[in-house]
């Protein structure tokens, strides 16, 4: 499975739209682009492989494999990417301003519901 995450670029935070084909999944949400610098920017774009993970402190997310010069980037809940995030990606309902959404558990679960659905490999391409 492909998804595909179209992002927009803000000074103070990155919004996105995430897809399965034509199918609009949820907005996202990420720290601004800053060079790709560790737990400061969001990651480059590319594309990555997408694995189910669960933790105690996440919960059920997605790991993000591959980030070039970075790891433990993950698909987590989280509402404003300044406060909450440190590279990772939080799907959100509805975006609300740069870097900053509502309703980020819901749209969290939807997502990890999907992934885990296809047995095959689910990559994730994002770009502008």
């Amino acid at each position: 499975m492909e998804l595909e995450l179209c992002r927009t670029y803000y000074p103070t935070g990155t919004n996105g739209c995430l897809f399965a084909g034509t199918e609009f999944i949820c907005f996202t949400i990420e720290l601004p682009w800053l060079e790709n610098i560790k737990q400061r920017s969001c990651i480059p774009e590319g594309r990555y492989r997408l694995y189910p993970r669960v933790t105690p402190r996440f919960g059920e997310h997605i790991l993000v494999n591959e980030v070039p010069f970075r790891n433990g980037i993950l698909i987590h809940a989280g509402n404003n990417a300044l406060k909450e995030l440190k590279g990772c990606i939080a799907p959100v309902s509805i975006v609300t301003a740069p870097g900053c959404g509502l309703d980020s558990r819901r749209a969290l679960i939807r997502l990890v519901q999907l992934v885990k659905v296809f047995r095959e490999a689910v990559y994730l391409t994002i770009r502008q």
